[in-house]
This record gives C-alpha cells, sequence and structure tokens, in this order.
C-alpha cells in the first residue's frame, strides 16, 4: 500500500524559500530584542529621519485612512497647508503599510518595527525566489545568497529610511521579469512588478529603471544571434516598459506636477567632471561593520555583501562556463557601476540630477544586488576554480586589504578587529570556494554558517554604532500633545490652525491631526519655505517651522490657538516632556483658557477667520522687502489698504550696553563682536525698558544663532529652534511697561556677526485696529473638510476679494454663486477669489492637477491590455 505523504511536508523549494525569508527575519528580530526596541523593551527603531520625519507621515496614513478620507489629497497638517499625493508617492504607498494600521497611537512604534523586519525577510524571499528561477542554486546555498542580499550593507544602513526597502525586494522580481523577457518574450511579471515598483516609490523606481537599461543591454549581448533579432527584443522591451509606465501614470502624472513645484526646483544644471573621492577608499566599505553615523551624511557608498559572495563576483569573470562575451559585458556593467559610485556626473545621473542631502549613494543597493547576482551564477555545485584565478583572485584581495590596512587610520567607521575579522573570513570563504569536494551534504551547511555568521555580524555592528529615540521619549510627548489637541478639537469644531512652543519634530501636526504649521518633507513646495523665510520663521529647502510667529502673522494664519509648556519648579526643572522651542512673551495679549501639568493653552482673540474680504490691492503686491517685520506690515497693509499700517513695526534703541572680553562698538546692528582675549568668555549685555504694553521683537540674522551664541534673556536662556538660514523674529517682550529688559549674547566661538541684530515695537493699537477692521467682513463656512470649503460672504464695496490663508495651488477650484471663477495666487504664496458686491456663496473645493489625465491614462491602458488578453484567450 502506498504510503500517503503527510500534508504539512514541504519540498526543498519551499524550504528553500522559507528558509530565505525566515533567516533575516529572525536574524534581526532577534537583534531588535536584544537592543529592547519596542514592543519588547524600552527603545524604538526611530532614529533620525525615521524618528524626525517618517513616524509623523504613518501617523497621517493612519488617520487619513481610518478616520480623514478628506485629507488624503490635501492636508493642512502639512505646513501650512499642502497637497499630499507627491507625499504618499514618496513616502507612503507600500504595500506593507496596512501592518499600521494595526497599530494606534504610540504603539506605531511596533508597526515600524514589525515593517522593518518583514522587508528584511521579503528582501531575502525575493532574491531566493529569483535563484531558483534563473540558477542552478537550491537549499543552503540558496538561503545563504538571499541572506547576504537581504542584510547587505546598503539594507542595513538605510533601515531608517523605510520606504526605500521596498525596492530590496521587488528588485529580484523585476530583474526576474526581464530575464524572463529575454528568453522565452513573456512580459506580464516585468510588467506587473514594474508598475508597483512606480507606484510604491517613484524615486527608488528611477534608479531601478536606469538599472534595467544596463540590465537589457547585458542580457541582449548573452542573447544576441542577429541585429534583427535584437531589435526586436529592443522593440518589445522599450513597449513593456512603457506599459508599465501608462498603467502607474495615476499615480506618476500628479507626482511629477507635485515635484515640479517642490523637489524639481532645486536640480543641478551644472556640476564637475571629477572623482568625488579617490576610488579605492570605496574597498574599506567590503569590511564588515564598516558603517557609523559620520556615514549617513556624507559618506562612501554601503557596499558590504560579504565575504564569499564579494569572491563570488570576482571568479564570475574567470568561469569559462560562461560565455566570453557575457564576462565582458558583465565587466562593462560592473566597472559602469563602480564609476557610478564615485564619479559626480554619474552619481548625479542616478539620483536624477540632485547631490543627496545625507544618505550618499542610495543607488549601491543595485550594485549590491549585481555582485551576488554575479556570485550566485559562479559558485555551483560544479564550479571548480582553475590555479590562475585563484593567484588573480588572491593577489586582488591582498592589495586591497593592504590599502585599508595601510590607511586604516583614515577610516573612522573601521577598526583594526573589524579588518582582522574581515580577512579571516575571506580566508574561509577562499578555502570553501577552491575546495575540490562540494557535494557533501555538510558543504553547503558550512557554505550556510559562515556566509550567515559573517553578514549577521555586520549588521548587528554596524546597528550598534547607532543611537536610537526610547520609547518613552516617543510616546510621553505624543500623549501630553494629543491630550492637547483633543481638548482644543472637542470645544471648537471651526476650522482654524494651532501653534505651540516646544517641539519633538517638524511633523508633529501630522503626529497628532491638527492644523499647524510646521513640516519636513522632500516634496515641499519651495514656495512654502520662501514664505517661511519672509515672514521671519525658520525655513530651509526640505522643512518649515513656525516657532517665531508674531501677533501679526499668528493673526492672519488663523493660529486660533496656542500651546505653551510649563516651567516646572524645583526638583522637576529642566525634566519635562515638551522640549521648548521657542521663546513667545507675547502669549500675555492672548487669553489663557485651561492648563495641566505640562502646558498652557491660549486662545488668539485676534485670529481671523480662515477667509475674509479684504482690499484688492493684496492681489498685486511685490512684497520684495527682506526685513520680516517690513513684510508683515506691507502685507497687512494691502489688506486694509490703509497705507498707515506699512509703518506697524518700528525700531528701537537700547537704553545700555556693556561688553566683557568684547571690543567695544558704537553700532549694534551688523557689528562683529571680536574676544579680546580668546581662553576667556565674551559676552555682550543689552538692556531696554519698554514704555508701553505693546510686543516687542528682536530681529536675529542667520549668523545670530544657538550654535555661535547663547542667548539668556532676563536671566534665563532664550528658547530658539536653532535651524534658520534668513533673519527670524524673536518675541522680546509683551505687557512689560516700565520693566528692565536684560538680553545678554554670551559668544560660543572667537567671533560673532550681529546680522541684521534689531530691537522692534509693534504698534499694538494699530495692529488690533486694522484685524478689528478685517474681521467685519468674514467668510461664514458652513462647510469644511480638508480639501473642501463652502461658505456665504458679504462684500461692502466693489473690486473686493476673499482673501484666504490657503496656500495656493492649481488643484484649488472656486465658484462664486455656483459660477467658476479664477483663483488669484496673493504674496506669492495664498489664494484670493474676486467678489461681487453683495452676499455671496463661495466654494474651494481642491482636486489634485493630472490626477484625472493619469486616471484615463491607466485606466484606458489597463482596459486595452485585458481586452487583448480576452481576445486572445478567445482566439485560442
Amino acid at each position: 500500500m502506498q504510503v500517503r505523504k503527510r500534508r504539512w511536508a514541504l519540498s526543498q523549494r519551499q524550504l528553500t524559500l522559507w528558509g530565505a525569508f525566515l533567516v533575516p527575519f529572525i536574524l534581526m528580530s532577534g537583534y531588535f530584542i536584544y537592543r529592547q526596541m519596542a514592543p519588547f523593551g524600552t527603545s524604538s527603531l526611530l532614529t533620525v529621519d525615521l524618528g524626525q520625519q517618517y513616524i509623523d507621515f504613518f501617523a497621517y496614513l493612519r488617520r487619513a485612512i481610518l478616520h480623514d478620507p478628506s485629507s488624503i489629497f490635501y492636508s493642512f497638517s502639512n505646513g501650512i497647508g499642502g497637497e499630499m499625493l507627491g507625499t504618499w508617492s514618496y513616502y507612503l504607498l507600500s504595500p506593507l503599510n496596512w501592518l499600521l494600521l494595526l497599530c494606534p497611537g504610540t504603539s506605531l512604534t511596533t508597526g515600524v518595527f514589525l515593517l522593518t523586519v518583514f522587508k528584511y525577510g521579503l528582501a531575502g524571499l525575493s532574491f531566493a525566489w529569483l535563484l531558483e528561477k534563473t540558477t542552478e542554486q537550491r537549499g543552503f546555498k540558496a538561503i545563504m545568497f538571499a541572506t547576504a542580499y537581504a542584510l547587505m550593507g546598503w539594507s542595513v544602513a538605510n533601515q531608517l529610511n523605510v520606504m526605500w526597502l521596498d525596492a530590496a525586494y521587488l528588485l529580484p522580481l523585476i530583474f526576474y521579469g526581464l530575464y524572463q523577457l529575454m528568453h522565452t518574450g513573456k512580459w506580464r511579471t516585468y510588467v506587473i512588478w514594474l508598475t508597483l515598483m512606480l507606484v510604491v516609490n517613484y524615486y527608488m523606481a528611477y534608479m531601478i529603471c536606469l538599472f534595467m537599461v544596463l540590465a537589457f543591454c547585458w542580457l541582449a549581448v548573452d542573447r544576441f544571434s542577429t541585429w534583427r533579432h535584437f531589435g526586436k527584443q529592443a522593440g518589445k522591451f522599450v513597449l513593456v516598459s512603457a506599459i508599465s509606465g501608462l498603467l502607474s501614470a495615476f499615480i506618476l502624472l500628479p507626482t511629477w506636477w507635485s515635484l515640479s513645484q517642490s523637489k524639481a526646483q532645486y536640480t543641478v544644471t551644472t556640476f564637475k567632471w571629477h572623482f568625488d573621492f579617490f576610488p579605492p577608499k570605496m574597498l574599506a566599505k567590503f569590511f564588515l561593520g564598516a558603517f557609523n553615523f559620520d556615514q549617513m551624511p556624507d559618506g562612501t557608498a554601503n557596499l558590504f555583501i560579504g565575504a564569499i559572495a564579494l569572491l563570488g563576483s570576482l571568479f564570475y569573470f574567470s568561469d569559462r562556463r560562461i560565455k566570453l562575451r557575457t564576462r565582458i559585458a558583465s565587466g562593462v556593467l560592473t566597472a559602469f557601476l563602480a564609476l557610478s559610485l564615485c564619479f559626480q556626473p554619474l552619481d548625479l545621473l542616478w539620483h536624477a540630477g540632485q547631490f543627496p542631502v545625507w544618505y550618499p549613494y542610495r543607488f549601491s543597493f543595485i550594485v549590491s544586488f549585481w555582485l551576488i547576482w554575479l556570485a550566485a551564477q559562479t559558485l555551483t555545485a560544479d564550479f571548480q576554480p582553475g590555479w590562475l584565478a585563484i593567484g588573480l583572485v588572491t593577489l586582488i584581495v591582498i592589495a586591497g586589504s593592504a590599502y585599508v590596512g595601510i590607511n586604516l587610520a583614515k577610516f573612522k567607521f573601521l577598526t583594526l578587529n573589524q579588518l582582522l575579522l574581515g580577512l579571516l573570513f575571506v580566508i574561509l570563504a577562499l578555502a570553501l570556494i577552491t575546495l575540490p569536494i562540494k557535494h557533501h551534504w555538510i558543504y553547503p551547511l558550512t557554505f550556510l554558517v559562515i556566509g550567515v555568521t559573517e553578514v549577521a555580524a555586520n549588521a548587528f555592528i554596524s546597528l550598534n554604532n547607532i543611537s536610537y529615540v526610547s520609547q518613552s521619549e516617543y510616546g510621553n510627548y505624543t500623549n501630553e500633545l494629543q491630550r492637547l489637541v483633543n481638548r482644543v478639537q472637542k470645544r471648537d469644531h471651526g476650522f482654524y490652525r494651532i501653534g505651540k512652543t516646544f517641539l519633538r519634530t517638524k511633523g508633529d501636526a501630522f503626529q497628532t491631526g491638527y492644523n499647524g504649521g510646521g513640516v519636513f518633507s522632500s516634496v515641499l513646495p519651495k514656495a512654502v519655505p520662501t514664505f517661511f523665510g519672509n515672514i521671519g520663521n525658520p525655513d530651509g529647502d526640505g522643512f518649515v517651522e513656525y516657532s517665531n510667529g508674531t501677533l501679526v502673522t499668528d493673526s492672519l494664519l488663523n493660529m486660533k490657538y496656542y500651546f505653551q509648556q510649563n516651567q516646572l519648579a524645583g526638583a522637576l526643572s529642566g525634566t519635562s516632556i515638551l522640549p521648548a522651542s521657542s521663546n513667545k512673551a507675547d502669549l500675555a495679549d492672548y487669553q489663557k483658557i485651561s492648563s495641566d501639568h505640562w502646558a498652557t493653552t491660549y486662545k488668539n482673540q485676534y485670529a481671523l477667520p480662515m477667509g475674509y474680504a479684504a482690499n484688492q490691492q493684496i492681489l498685486t503686491l511685490k512684497n520684495k522687502t527682506a526685513d520680516p517685520t517690513q513684510y508683515q506690515a506691507n502685507w497687512l497693509a494691502a489688506l486694509t489698504g490703509n497705507s498707515q499700517d506699512k509703518q506697524l513695526y518700528t525700531a528701537e534703541n537700547f537704553d545700555q550696553v556693556t561688553f566683557q572680553n568684547i571690543n567695544q562698538q558704537t553700532k549694534i546692528t551688523g557689528a562683529v563682536l571680536q574676544k579680546k582675549n580668546l581662553l576667556k568668555p565674551g559676552k555682550i549685555t543689552l538692556t531696554f525698558t519698554p514704555t508701553t504694553n505693546d510686543a516687542y521683537y528682536f530681529t536675529f540674522g542667520s549668523t545670530v544663532n544657538p550654535d555661535n551664541a547663547t542667548f539668556i534673556l532676563n536671566g534665563k536662556t532664550l528658547n530658539q529652534y536653532k535651524t534658520y538660514r534668513n533673519t527670524i523674529l524673536v518675541s522680546a517682550a509683551d505687557h512689560a511697561k516700565g520693566h528692565q529688559q536684560k538680553l545678554t549674547i554670551q559668544l560660543s566661538k572667537g567671533s560673532l556677526w550681529l546680522d541684521n541684530f534689531t530691537l522692534y515695537c509693534l504698534n499694538t493699537p494699530r495692529f488690533q485696529a486694522a484685524i478689528n477692521q478685517l474681521k467685519t467682513q468674514p467668510w461664514h463656512l458652513t462647510t469644511h473638510t480638508s480639501r473642501y470649503f463652502k461658505g456665504t460672504i458679504t462684500s461692502k464695496h466693489a473690486g473686493q476679494v476673499l482673501n484666504t490663508s490657503i496656500p495656493y495651488s492649481q488643484g484649488w477650484h472656486a465658484t462664486v454663486n455656483g459660477h467658476a471663477v479664477k483663483t488669484y495666487k496673493t504674496i506669492g504664496m495664498f489664494t484670493a477669489v474676486k467678489l461681487p458686491k453683495g452676499n455671496s456663496t463661495v466654494t474651494l473645493a481642491y482636486w489634485p492637477p493630472l490626477l484625472n489625465v493619469g486616471l484615463l491614462i491607466s485606466g484606458g491602458t489597463f482596459i486595452i491590455l485585458l481586452g487583448g488578453w480576452w481576445f486572445s484567450r478567445r482566439h485560442q
């Protein structure tokens, strides 16, 4: 009688694929548990951009999908408002992000843990699947190569850029699709996986598409028979690649529009034809643990793949079982990739014409994939290298190791122990590869043990060099901010923004779901940081932070509520869970409405509504001043039509200035302070006594920052977000008539340029009169979501406009009394609509530009493909 197999018995292929997934999954899970990452301890995987940026986007993703679908296309948590499809297409379209929906609140760090280890596992699985389909690698050896790929240096160094890791597990699938296209003519696999990559992350997809062009050339050489056949292959490759582009047009076209407003405006148009560094410096990255924090902003490419894979890729070129022309083509492709890692024009090509800000050579996962792929083709059971090949490979290894050893002091990320340990693995790998007996079961097991041990050691040593945000630091802050936001939103269901004087990240508004004034994003429109710099708030190419608002900007930007951290007394002093980011004395003008142990909430009675009737001068205002006080005054004067409002701020003199160990100056603004004795402290003390209860502000130029000096106001350190490149406004005093104010500036270096350092007084009564005038004709909202506003407004005079604090975009479409009307951009930033005299109903609705065109192209392409498939099936 025939014995029935147990239903749960797995074939060798299934065991290989499961092993390829589970080995990296378990290794990295075990390491993270050992490091006490949440939910297994007090730490978290949050570090650098993952802790400062992506975690906030993940919180937004959950809220958008589960609670507020209207914010999918547009969100007022995005700075002071911005489109979101560009954010989705770069950060949030991973098919694994559904895991985040299972992790509410501060347990979001658990979701990040799961995302990371699953992506490690999937990278191993997909590479093993590729090997099973295209090579003779099976069992333990396939698992080793798959683990080497999953835990390559690029993945370990960039695990914090978790949205990039999708490229690691999709690349082998796309490559197999191309391999299948070239060998059998079948194209569906290639189109499916390339389309998915284009949708999931256009940035990584761009790099993979470049590699597919190179891989096609390599495969075309390998499969070459006649030029006519090559022409057909090339035509089919271009066609099916275009089909993937057309199928993903629904996300690519709106993304392209988004990039044209943001990232594309920073594209480099000039570059130097030179090497960024001496190319052999890259060799140090092939040793295990060759990574630390300093390599993130400016280092060489992360190339570690393990000694077995590295030696295998070298032996590939001596493998006579592979056609000579194929090996030559492989050498050319490898040389091109190597050159791309150090030659500036090629580096720019891979990064779409922009130098990376941190995380250089982001495409090096492709180089690692290629080298491991070459090794996997060669290191089969019947491979036996000749003595000449062994000698050449050994010579190359000795020369490379000697260079690294001689220059070891220059490689701060590498120690002598790491170098020696790396050489030990090289010796073991060389012995293993050259061993004549490869068919015994112990050989593939040894292959697996040595290979996995090395790549695991590299991951653990590398990640030990990185510090992480504790779960309590993230959780306590987030929970308190969420309580404050919930309390305000429960009492006020209107549409408004919230400001605060503390900060964990610039994406706090995304994290806790309110309309704020800060964001850190690679797809931030260029107009936004330009505006923030103009009004005296910190800005950069990819971020803005509304930490330095004034009474004027708070009002005009609808900052209706403010949160301020409490000053803790006694033993708790300095231990607040809400890190201060600004000084805001002008909160004295606002109404205190609630307080808890950690923070106080204020209501701004001067806050204007989201829209109101304003003078038509705002449509023609060309506000080109570099002085933020004058910029604000010009802005308000254009809205009211009152030219006297241009004199809103006046410069004030200090009553007294004293110098200690600093050369005497007769003029403060623009002065260069020099220490007399560099070894002693140097400071300048400035005093002034307000003669009114108006608000007073300092202007700090970009050099007057916390890195160059310490600022002490009335005996307390002046809190200030320290990264800014334009002049900022700092709240100095309010309701302080007759009370002397003292500012001490302690130099941190030998000199300090007091760039644009001035004291200003705001004419508060004039400001109040202007705001009261604008408040008389509000836009009464009857309906509002993140992408739709409807309300009524009364225009008392002909020629008035509905001025809003909604950032201008071609995606906003307006109607007045049911008729579509043109929208106008004010001060290069906001949206306005011309009004007829009398009562009007005005709507503003947002729809992403080019989305309809993209949907039409993608839908049409899909229907054509479906029709072709149906027709061919019927014909058969």
